[in-house]
């Protein structure tokens, strides 16, 4: 009676000796990384110390608080820097106000590096609760001791709003600055609540007045408003808001 074949084929004991080796390899690659792992933990030499002068470098800080960046990583000291969480690290650093983006590095063998970018801001904003800077993604920073920005007022946006409702008022704010170009540096005060009809209060001869613009043509109305202001002041010297809605046409509002 013939043998049935039988229905698989054999694995060639070449193949299996081949599995067997990778699977040695792997399990004494694995081991020797543990064992690398730990020597990288425990031995001194990569101890992120204090007492070295350059072991926390820190890139980039100008406006944001040092305290703030040091107390991230005040748990760090005395340990392996292999034993620092950078990834976690990061997005704490990325909680600081200031702060736009981040990165930290190890430096062999005992050293951390920090880079930051930081925010900038483009406005002032005034609430109840006091006055805050505003930069380009809508986010509310507190204004440094140290600084002396010349921003304008942005008016029209409440402290409560969405994150989007803010980069929204901003991004609204940006456009009427690039309309306007060198003219802006006149601007005190941008009024975006009607994005259709933004309001301004800006410097001319030395008086502030109040200027609606409407929603479009803001440097040509702008300029033909300022190239008429004499003649207007000697018509109507103590009105200080005018209506600019229409390129060709300055209403005196009483």
């Amino acid at each position: 009676m013939a043998r049935e074949k039988k229905s698989g084929r054999r694995i060639p004991w070449r193949i299996w000796l081949a599995l067997v080796a990778l699977a040695l390899a792997a399990a004494g690659s694995a081991a020797a990384a543990l064992k690398l792992r730990a020597y990288a933990l425990a031995d001194p030499d990569f101890t992120f110390s204090r007492d070295h002068k350059d072991a926390f470098a820190v890139q980039g800080l100008v406006y944001a608080s040092r305290a703030k960046v040091e107390r991230i990583f005040a748990a760090d000291f005395g340990h392996s820097i292999f034993a620092v969480p950078l990834g976690e690290r990061r997005r704490r650093l990325l909680a600081i106000d200031w702060i736009e983006d981040a990165s930290v590095s190890r430096i062999w063998p005992d050293r951390l590096s920090v880079r930051v970018h930081e925010r900038k801001p483009v406005a002032f904003v005034g609430f109840r609760s006091g006055v805050l800077l505003i930069d380009r993604q809508g986010v509310f920073l507190d204004p440094p001791r140290q600084a002396n920005f010349t921003f304008p007022v942005l008016s029209g946006i409440r402290e409560d709003e969405s994150d989007a409702d803010r980069r929204e008022a901003v991004r609204i704010l940006l456009g009427f600055e690039n309309d306007m170009g060198y003219l802006f540096k006149d601007v005190s005060e941008v009024d975006v609540s009607d994005p259709d009809n933004i309001r301004i209060v800006a410097q001319v001869n030395n008086r502030p007045v109040d200027l609606t613009m409407g929603g479009e043509n803001f440097a040509k109305r702008y300029q033909n408003f300022v190239s008429h202001y004499p003649e207007i002041m000697k018509h109507s010297p103590d009105v200080r808001k005018f209506d600019l809605q229409l390129d060709d046409r300055i209403t005196a509002k009483e």
